[in-house]
């Protein structure tokens, strides 16, 4: 069925916190070549404001170090990496969302550890000089880049303590958040801190007791994390693991729901709620990651997100990553928006689309919005469907009818789907290699790209008359601007001599 929509001349404000933050793996594969590559390619066609992951403390960045002379123990802090990445990250237009984590090896209370590479989630074996070295990194970090900036950097403490990343009590978080919390507050008392940075376990109970102990005992607290995925069910085969899906709405239902418990708090309702990890599946081996159906579903949520989260950080915008082992192949269900050897996939664009979109919301439903500018639309569609099902499904149609902004407009449509944007439907037909030639990543690379296509539009009773079709995971982005025909400028000009030309 065809919906035909009036679109109205004005509408409210688009809250699309889509391009806030983005996530990273562990902060020592900022040091790697590729890892550079990407944020480069991210940030050309995103700009994201900050990057958020872990490892901050862990070994491979070398910060935290103890030395044994004369039978004394001395502490040093050895910030020549954090450095590296820090110029990284401003020299490609991002700030650090810095998680406080994980345990460096002269600090650990106990031998848990989580990932590949083996990360240490235990309660620091002196809390007095976890809370040192958190001050000691923030002032270094001040003394580098300028307190004024620095004080734009928000700090969260720690990484989903109420499933295996702490292997410590829910009560031991909690003093956990009060060294750390104090901490950041000394090197200067502006910078934002916040957590409890949890996942969809528990989550009710985990939100109230953190915020009553936070309460009760005048903790500083100027924001809420918490992370959001949208798997169920999982079946793990060789390589892979696989989902069963919840709608991509489920994420948006537990954003209504982290409101509706801080607005219990009267000290907490209205705190900044940032998303610091969400995609759909949570495993760095699920193939939905590298797909078309990923980017529509993905869309959806960024649709209607902001009106609850003040953020939400996608995990991750790069493949460069090693949670479950040394990636295996370029397509290999990595949580990236960027595969291995730059080939960006489908859910990149669904980024850089929202990244687009206009400040003037116009029209919303499940599958598109129409948003402005002052002279300027963007449109977005998408039409996700879990294929798995063997159910057919239907695209979605549209006539929308648009307010005119003059009487010649330009339309540029960029679409992906099927045959465009979607590499891995090309590493397929390939046979799946294992390892790329220069040519094969060259292919790739052009397979990436979305459909382009455009016409002129021209005003008909003060409106803009657009048909729009979205067929199976597709995702597409219109951008109509007016335009000044300067036609009548060329001398001499006739259509009909430019064969063709229209």
């Amino acid at each position: 069925m065809t919906k035909k929509i009036d679109i109205p001349v004005s509408g409210i404000p688009f809250k699309n916190n889509a391009t806030f933050c983005v996530g990273t793996g562990r902060m020592g594969l900022a040091l790697q070549k590729e890892y550079t590559e990407h944020l480069k390619i991210v940030q050309e066609a995103v700009h994201f404001r900050y990057i958020r992951g872990h490892g901050l403390f862990c070994d491979d960045m070398g910060i935290y170090r103890e030395y044994t002379m004369d039978g004394k123990t001395s502490i040093f802090y050895n910030f020549t990496y954090l450095d590296r990445v820090m110029d990284s990250y401003l020299e490609n237009g991002i700030r650090p969302f810095l998680e406080l984590g994980f345990m460096p090896e002269k600090l650990k209370s106990g031998e848990q550890t989580i990932f590949y590479w083996k990360g240490n989630v235990t309660p620091p074996s002196s809390y007095e000089k976890w809370a040192d070295l958190v001050t000691s990194t923030l002032n270094h970090l001040i003394e580098r880049y300028g307190r004024e900036e620095v004080i734009n950097w928000p700090v969260e403490v720690w990484n989903e303590p109420n499933i295996g990343f702490w292997a410590g009590s829910m009560e031991e978080y909690f003093k956990l958040y009060e060294y750390s919390a104090a901490a950041v507050k000394r090197a200067d008392p502006r910078i934002q801190v916040g957590g409890p940075a949890i996942c969809g376990v528990d989550t009710e109970r985990w939100l109230r007791s953190f915020f009553e102990h936070c309460i009760k005992n005048k903790l500083p607290l100027d924001f809420i994390t918490r992370h959001c995925y949208t798997a169920k069910e999982t079946t793990t085969r060789g390589h892979y693991v696989y989902h069963v899906m919840h709608e991509p709405t489920f994420m948006i239902e537990e954003l209504k729901e982290t409101r509706k418990i801080m607005s219990d708090y009267p000290d907490i309702a209205n705190m900044p709620l940032h998303i610091t990890e969400f995609n759909s599946s949570y495993v760095p081996v699920c193939p939905v990651h590298d797909t078309d159906f990923n980017a529509a579903f993905i869309a959806r949520i960024l649709s209607e997100a902001g009106e609850y989260a003040d953020s939400y950080s996608y995990w991750t915008f790069s493949d460069v990553f090693e949670e479950a082992d040394v990636p295996k192949s370029v397509f290999h269900g990595g949580f990236g928006l960027v595969a291995l050897n730059s080939i960006k996939k489908p859910t990149f664009y669904a980024f850089e689309f929202f990244s687009k979109a206009g400040k003037e919301l116009l029209y919303r439903d499940d599958n598109l919005i129409v948003t402005k500018d002052a002279d300027r639309y963007v449109i977005i569609a998408w039409n996700w469907h879990d294929m798995r099902d063997n159910k057919s499904s239907a695209d979605e149609k549209y006539i929308l009818s648009l307010p005119s902004i003059g009487k010649q407009a330009f339309l540029v449509k960029k679409s992906i789907g099927g045959g465009y944007g979607n590499a891995m439907q090309t590493w397929s037909n390939m046979g799946k290699p294992r390892s790329l030639d220069k040519e094969q990543i060259k292919i790739l690379q052009a397979a990436a790209e979305p459909l382009q296509t455009d016409e002129k539009l021209f005003e008909q009773n003060g409106t803009y008359e657009i048909e729009l079709t979205v067929s199976c995971n597709h995702l597409c982005m219109l951008e109509i601007n007016s335009v000044s025909d300067k036609t009548e400028s060329y001398l001499g000009y006739e259509a009909v001599e430019f064969y063709g030309l229209k």
